[in-house]
């Protein structure tokens, strides 16, 4: 029976798409191109790279940053295809798979977060790269409902966790036991925990779940927390951790909380951008965590290294993607193990 693995599951490879003069990043490339560059060398560490590149001009140029910094070139793989943007978390495959091997990716409608942006190159990304033989031979199912991989966590098995904001805004005119059934109808899940509170002030996606809270197994929820009883995301976010304590897991145990520090506000021109550190990343062997250049970065990975005994904890900086209003998960889409031909 096909079902949604966990991120920690074994996985093929990472999933990104390359920044170039053509994307939002243009204005502060240099910086965001050395995000990528850090991130790159640590997802090679553990485990391969599919990197989208929107030419070929943009591949050389991505092989030769990569090469500078020391990257395996035998766990990089490239493919030139158009995107918008590089959010691939949002645009890049869901996918299912069974004890056998099978493996079915989701293609749901890419909307750009409810028509925020243009996307209709984004939408056709995992059709793309299915067709070019790049998944090997899984199935494609085309899924005509707006629905992004950064709203959705799920535990590996059969319990998925959303914030009930993001999936309103997208589909307003669907009462939430309609949402509720048929996701977990996509998603072969057995049940869902809404989060009715939890925001970032700079959060373009409306309150995606990767942003706020993260399965770290079964029975173990981590979390973002803001302790400044100042700050305006005080009583917001303290609202959600009281949620996340009254949810059980499927066997009515309490979950592990693990709440993560709060950064210092980053304000770029009057506005606040949404840092969170649970938009960090698994691989295979280790949490890739996002750095913001913060006293708290170093408090964030004792929690994470907590949250996750057996994996090795790796900063990497994302301050400058943050000008964006997204971090280092939202960025990458992982492959379960199998799926990269």
């Amino acid at each position: 029976m096909l079902r949604f693995p966990a991120e920690w599951e074994p996985q093929s490879a990472i999933l990104i798409a390359w920044p170039h003069a053509g994307t939002d990043w243009a204005d502060r490339l240099d910086a965001v191109e050395g995000t990528y560059v850090a991130l790159v060398l640590a997802i090679t560490r553990f485990e391969p790279v599919l990197i989208c590149a929107a030419d070929p001009a943009i591949e050389a140029r991505a092989r030769a940053l990569l090469a500078v910094a020391g990257c395996d070139p035998a766990r990089l793989h490239f493919e030139v295809l158009a995107y918008d943007d590089t959010w691939l978390r949002d645009s890049g495959p869901i996918s299912l798979r069974d004890d056998d091997s099978e493996i079915r990716l989701l293609d749901f409608h890419f909307t750009a977060w409810g028509g925020k942006f243009a996307a209709s190159l984004d939408d056709q990304i995992v059709r793309t790269l299915h067709a070019r033989g790049r998944f090997r031979d899984a199935q494609r199912e085309r899924i005509d409902f707006a629905l992004e991989g950064g709203a959705i966590e799920t535990d590996g098995r059969g319990t998925l966790l959303s914030t009930w904001r993001c999936l309103h805004e997208r589909h307003p005119e669907l009462a939430r036991d309609i949402i509720t059934a048929r996701l977990e109808a996509w998603l072969n899940q057995e049940r869902t925990l809404w989060l009715e509170n939890g925001y970032l002030e700079g959060d373009d996606t409306d309150a995606h779940i990767d942003t706020l809270a993260r399965f770290a197994g079964p029975d173990a929820i981590v979390y973002q927390g803001c302790q400044d009883p100042l700050d305006e995301h005080h009583r917001e976010l303290g609202a959600m951790a009281a949620e996340l304590a009254a949810f059980r897991t499927a066997e009515g145990r309490p979950y592990r909380l693990h709440e993560l520090p709060w950064p210092q506000p980053i304000i770029d021109g009057g506005r606040r951008l949404a840092a969170s550190y649970a938009n960090f990343l698994i691989v295979n062997g280790a949490v890739l965590m996002p750095a913001y250049g913060d006293p708290a970065d170093a408090d964030a990975a004792v929690v994470l290294a907590a949250a996750f005994p057996d994996r090795e904890i790796v900063p990497v900086p994302c301050r400058p993607l943050i000008w964006q209003n997204g971090s280092l998960h939202c960025l990458t889409m992982q492959l379960p193990q199998g799926l990269l031909a």
